[in-house]
């Protein structure tokens, strides 16, 4: 079995050596493949440069606005070391002493923009189409740049650039595809995932296994047969299949929809300028042509049996896609970002196309619960479904929904620690900052990290506690991006005006390095640094806070058990609770005293905190995460295997005959309404049950052996009506809380009268709501329930958003009253939870027990038939099949006439005709003749 994992990016990449290949002539064959090594690359004039001035290209750019910069010159230059290391100018970054901690990827992503790497020598993206930023203009046709992707390799050329027209197409192809290549470890993507995949699969968590991604790197510069070359080394060698789309498709889809649309609504930033408007029409489309070539891809090489495991809100419709095409597949997909609520998300204007995307997996998993709740009332506001807390039951089938916190591999990070470039970085550091506490920060510059709130709560710390500002510096990494530059000049404001308030001439509170570190400096500064602070506004999953706690014990330099300050708005913060210095962003003073309070604190309290917060990394490591996800991948895809219709055998009719008459009492609870007579309309005054449904139950009561009941939504008066002819039959009403036994005029109340007025008198005044903005719906009160009918209003599709809403509205308002909203097909039941068919059913199971402890004449039953149609149902199918699981009955048949995925294990294709032919052979006297359903 293969397990595929789908993520935008590819763990590896391509490097191109396009000077020392210059005069090669042409690509060699496919099976001499040159893939020089970098030795034999000519020197850069810079070689023999420090390794950290190597992994921190451009120094001078990232130093604090206006400040002394002799502070931060130690994470730009090479702090006096006598060793000097030699590099090619195609050299990758160095190599640690200890070779497999370059493993360990960083878990936060703080690479460059696609198409802008600077240690890697690959192509540049093409001049791109954007859409106009007029509002005026959005809907103006854009031609894609195309140039598509081989379908099928394809053999050498002869001349392999003929075709090819423009001089700078032809000088750009001609250039990298002459040049030898190597596969590298690649900047973009999901280090956490990386890091997460490779830890189970040395666990043994994870068996055979296939990447699906593209190579992070623009490739129209490429012709066909060096893709090709490409796709296959990396196939061939590291279990990776490649997607190719073009440089503009990629773009439309990267930069302009994910970026500018998805990445700030999901974080709760609602694009709101007519830019946004723009590229969400324009991008679209390519959003959906990246999605489909990933489906395409994956579909090509799955096989019976294989797992595929979609990745992060690139891919939000290659579930639905791939369901479409591998219908029987064990699909699951995971978001490593936050969802929003659903009255952010319902902001989209694709919504309900990106909601069925994800609902084409078997399994969905979220970093926290409050993610997962989101998506479940999203679902149930905007697709009117039904959302339980195990996940989303759709028309035909049901989709399961969890929480799977991804954290990080605590072994990698012990082995990457004991490398000599991160013990001199630690060292270098605890040196320069000798006497002073240290608070480390390391973030994005955009609008989601809060940067800027965590600057002006610094600043009032500073203000408000000035014993503190020759103590204390705060040192924060900020990764800039080009597309907020006036956020970018509004934090750099704000630092400038923290040092010149409060530095001195032989301090300076706050460095603001505006680079990112080399990973031996990253891992130096959390060693060392005595609290972590990260204010993020919205964030998935914050994995920082978790590498910090893990380098806090003290193994690899003088401090420990360092302070955790983390937004209440993260991931993160549901898996550490209140061991971290939990704070809203928004709260200055609250963060401001924090800071304090972090600086403050006694070694006892540290260290309590500490152990804590490291029981909470150890146990949420990235091989639980693994291992756990794709243990329930594969429990919910059998159970929901087991529940599809197509997997469901037909009812054998001589089988069932034979068990029939085989038994000494039987008991049979079959269902009204749709399964003994077509479904009538809820308004009918005129009340009738169909003469065979009459006729054929009457002969099945008249055997002493047969204990007989007929379950229905309808009232108790209604059900009198009905089956007033019939003779020692028992009867279940609303659902399963009224129950008549056969032979007795006494109802059964199975629900707590008091409750259900009580909650009848607070639900009643939020359907009074929506019936009046739905023209045409009414309310009908039944004894235990309430049922909203919007089907015949005018207006339905609006009345069936407005009932969608309604439920999720009682379903959140309600649920300590013990109710729950279903929605059905032109309905919406609003009724207690804690009673139905399947406890009606038990409570009539119950009984007969007891008859045969009273009567010794008379046996427990020994044949348990359950007939149904819908989702009402499935309670009771699932009552009846664990009981005959657990030998407490001979023999159990559940039966279903419907055509969706259920619990039942055998299906009636004949619909009440048939359930009643059934009924009738049941009834017949033995040497009948009886043919198969």
């Amino acid at each position: 079995m293969t397990v595929f994992i789908a993520s935008l990016f590819l763990p590896y990449t391509v490097n191109f050596h396009v000077e020392n290949s210059r005069y090669r002539a042409v690509p060699p064959p496919p099976t001499a493949v040159n893939n020089a090594g970098v030795d034999s690359a000519p020197p850069h004039p810079n070689a023999g440069a420090s390794l950290f001035e190597q992994n921190n290209p451009k120094p001078q750019q990232g130093l604090t606005p206006g400040a002394t910069t002799d502070h931060e010159r130690i994470f730009t230059s090479n702090p006096g070391q006598p060793e000097k290391e030699e590099a090619g100018y195609f050299a990758l970054p160095t190599i640690p002493e200890n070779a497999e901690s370059q493993l360990l990827t960083e878990s936060e992503g703080h690479s460059p923009a696609w198409g802008a790497t600077t240690s890697l020598n690959q192509p540049k993206p093409q001049t791109l189409l954007s859409p106009s930023p007029s509002i005026l203009k959005h809907q103006d046709p854009v031609m894609p740049n195309k140039d598509p992707a081989p379908k099928t390799p394809e053999a050498k050329p002869a001349n392999p650039y003929l075709g090819v027209i423009k001089p700078e197409m032809f000088a750009r192809k001609q250039s990298f595809s002459r040049a030898d290549w190597t596969v590298e470890t690649a900047e973009q993507g999901n280090g956490g995932l990386r890091n997460a995949v490779r830890s189970a699969k040395e666990s043994g968590y994870l068996g055979e296994l296939m990447w699906v991604g593209t190579v992070g790197m623009p490739t129209d510069a490429l012709i066909n047969y060096t893709r090709t070359e490409i796709a296959e080394k990396l196939e061939d060698e590291y279990d990776s299949l490649t997607v190719f789309v073009s440089d503009g498709d990629f773009d439309g889809h990267y930069t302009h929809f994910c970026k500018t649309i998805l990445w700030p609504v999901f974080h709760y930033q609602i694009p709101d300028n007519p830019k946004s408007k723009a590229y969400e029409d324009h991008s679209w489309i390519y959003y959906v042509k990246l999605n489909q070539e990933f489906a395409e891809r994956i579909a090509k090489n799955w096989k019976r049996g294989d797992s595929i495991w979609v990745q992060d809100y690139h891919l939000l419709l290659v579930p639905a896609m791939l369901r479409k095409m591998l219908p029987d597949a064990e699909i699951g997909f995971f978001l490593h970002i936050a969802f929003p609520s659903s009255e952010v998300f319902k902001c989209l204007a694709p919504r309900k196309e990106l909601l069925e995307g994800i609902l084409g997996a078997n399994l969905i998993g979220f970093q926290t619960t409050e993610y997962c709740r989101h998506f479940l009332q999203t679902c149930s506001r905007i697709l009117c479904v039904e959302a339980t807390n195990e996940g989303i039951q759709m028309e035909d089938r049901f989709i399961n929904v969890g929480t799977f916190p991804i954290g990080i591999d605590p072994t990698s990070w012990d082995k990457r620690r004991k490398a000599a470039d991160v013990e001199r970085w630690v060292d270098t550091i605890s040196d320069r900052y000798q006497g002073k506490r240290l608070i480390v920060s390391r973030d994005k510059i955009d609008s989601v990290r809060g940067i800027r709130q965590k600057l002006l709560s610094y600043e009032l710390f500073l203000n408000t506690y000035p014993e503190w500002a020759d103590k204390v510096v705060l040192i924060q990494v900020a990764t800039s991006t080009t597309e907020q530059p006036e956020l970018e000049a509004t934090i750099s404001d704000i630092a400038m005006r923290i040092n010149s308030n409060h530095s001195t001439l032989a301090h300076q509170p706050l460095v603001f390095l505006k680079q990112d570190l080399a990973f031996p400096q990253y891992l130096a500064l959390i060693t060392v640094a005595d609290a972590l602070m990260i204010t993020s506004l919205r964030e998935g999953m914050n994995l920082t806070s978790h590498e910090f706690v893990y380098c806090q014990d003290g193994s690899y330099g003088d401090k420990k058990y360092g302070s955790l300050i983390l937004s209440e708005f993260t991931g993160s913060a549901s898996v550490f609770g209140n061991h971290a210095l939990l704070v809203n962003p928004w709260d200055y003073r609250q963060c401001a005293e924090a800071i304090h309070t972090a600086l403050t604190r006694d070694e006892k309290k540290k260290k309590e905190v500490w152990e804590a917060l490291h029981r909470a990394v150890l146990q949420n490591s990235t091989a639980n995460w693994v291992k756990s996800f794709n243990e329930t991948l594969t429990r919910v895809w059998n159970e929901q295997s087991s529940r599809e219709i197509m997997a469901v055998p037909r009812l054998s009719t001589p089988r069932l005959i034979e068990r029939y008459r085989q038994s000494t009492r039987r008991l049979m609870i079959v269902d009204y309404e749709g399964t003994l007579a077509s479904w009538g309309s809820p308004r009918s005054i005129i009340l009738t049950t169909p003469q065979r449904a009459i006729t054929t139950l009457t002969e099945l009561t008249d055997d002493p052996a047969n204990i007989v009941y007929v379950m229905s939504s309808r009232m108790p008066e209604e059900m009198e009506r009905l089956f007033r002819q019939v003779n020692h039959l028992g009867l279940i009403a609303e659902n399963g809380c009224f129950v008549r036994k056969p032979d007795s005029d006494e109802w059964s109340n199975l629900a707590d009268k008091h409750s259900i007025q009580k909650w009848k008198t607070a639900v009643s005044p939020i359907l009074a709501y929506f019936k009046v903005r739905s023209e045409g719906s009414w309310v009908e009160e039944r004894h235990c329930s309430l049922v909203f009918h919007h089907g015949s209003a005018e207006d339905r599709l609006s009345a069936g958003r407005l009932a969608a809403e309604c439920a999720d509205h009682i379903n959140d308002a309600c649920a300590g009253h013990g109710v729950h909203a279903i929605p059905v097909e032109g309905a919406l039941i609003v009724e207690t939870s804690s009673t139905n068919k399947s406890s009606a059913a038990a409570k009539v199971w119950k009984w007969s027990l007891e008859d045969s402890k009273q009567n010794e004449e008379v046996s427990k039953p020994d044949f348990l038939l359950i007939i149904g149609d819908n989702r009402e149902d499935e309670p009771v199918f699932r009552w009846a099949n664990k009981l005959e699981d657990a030998k407490a009955v001979d023999y159990a048949m559940t039966v279903t006439l419907g055509s969706r995925s259920t619990e039942a294990r055998a299906t009636l294709t004949q619909g009440v005709t048939g359930v009643l032919s059934c009924l009738q052979q049941l009834a017949a006297p033995a040497g009948t003749n009886s043919t198969q359903q």
